[in-house]
């Protein structure tokens, strides 16, 4: 599930904000590939000609978004570091909105971890990295950052051409307007932000209104449980447990990665020992890297889970902080 984020290239969007450029005015339409994608579209779905032909010849050119996929930009554009997200995301302004959000939402959260048998805190934290709680949900227009990204060339080229594709069969699914859509400079919507694929496959009307809505607070609750159950979280297992290290920074033999698992006997033989108990037989080595030192940390299946919906450790750690903010 949610496979589409294994590819980490959503961006946390309570840590960027909108680039400085505004899009410009593009002649899509003059492209090959862009009148072989409208045929397809006519073809394959049955879309009026006239209607993709005008939604497309108003669609504009995001430069700041391209820029991002093909290498103008320094590592970290698609995922903060962690002294960003120290700041933007754990921070204690934000911190004390991750507490009264877990109480203002008690009831549908309490419902969403007794339906999905996962914890509060987690769902509380993933909302809280994705949209700072539904206040940061883009304001990029979906329809030129997909479009720009569908038929320039940059290293995701196919992937979100697959995603304008499903652009235009959820707006027709759900009755919106695909030029009016806003969200993050990867085409990605609301309070958990899910690429228009993500959506139509995996969003819920967990607030029984009759309807999926990606802006909805309790409808992205009922998403994240659903997803952190899917994936297999259990419950009783730490996502995360921080170690005895404390020099300024580590120079240890086993590489910090969330993509592999050592065996826990042999991190403690390198004298990593946790700080709590941990009960697993293999974990990821974790390393958040601040300014001044690094933090080590022992994480378990638990922690991997995190990952699956964007693909940094960082972004896991960060999930992982506000939920134990909040216990």
């Amino acid at each position: 599930m949610f496979k589409s984020f294994l590819l980490a290239i959503l961006l946390t969007l309570t840590l960027f904000a909108n680039d400085d450029r505004p899009p410009i005015p593009y002649n899509f339409l003059a492209k090959k590939e862009v009148r072989s994608f409208i045929d397809m579209m006519v073809k394959k779905y049955h879309f009026k000609r006239r209607y993709m032909e005008l939604i497309l010849k108003n669609a504009k050119l995001d430069r700041d978004t391209l820029d991002r996929y093909t290498g103008r930009y320094k590592v970290g554009s698609t995922n903060g570091p962690w002294e960003r997200y120290k700041a933007h995301v754990l921070d204690p302004v934000t911190l004390q909105k991750a507490k009264r959000f877990k109480k203002r939402y008690a009831k549908t959260l309490s419902r969403a971890s007794g339906v999905y048998n996962v914890p509060v805190e987690y769902i509380v934290g993933f909302i809280g990295v994705e949209s700072k709680f539904g206040e940061y949900t883009g304001d990029y227009r979906i329809l030129d950052a997909l479009t720009t990204l569908a038929f320039h060339p940059n290293r995701m080229q196919k992937f979100f051409k697959t995603e304008l594709e499903n652009l235009f069969l959820m707006a027709r699914e759900q009755g919106y307007d695909v030029a009016k859509l806003q969200g993050s400079f990867a085409g990605a919507m609301g309070c958990v932000q899910q690429v228009p694929s993500v959506f139509r496959n995996y969003g819920m009307d967990f607030n029984g209104d009759g309807k999926k809505d990606p802006w909805d607070i309790e409808d992205c609750i009922g998403i994240i449980a659903r997803f952190m159950h899917n994936n297999g979280w259990q419950n009783g297992l730490p996502a995360a447990v921080k170690t005895n290290f404390s020099s300024k920074r580590y120079a240890g033999k086993l590489t910090p990665t969330h993509r592999r698992t050592y065996p826990i006997q042999a991190i403690k033989k390198q004298g990593i020992l946790p700080k709590q108990p941990f009960r697993e037989s293999n974990a990821y080595l974790l390393l958040t890297r601040n300014t001044t030192h690094d933090d080590l940390w022992i994480g378990g299946k638990n922690f991997r889970i995190l990952t699956r919906y964007n693909n940094a450790a960082t972004y896991g750690m960060a999930i992982h902080l506000i939920a134990e903010s909040v216990k």
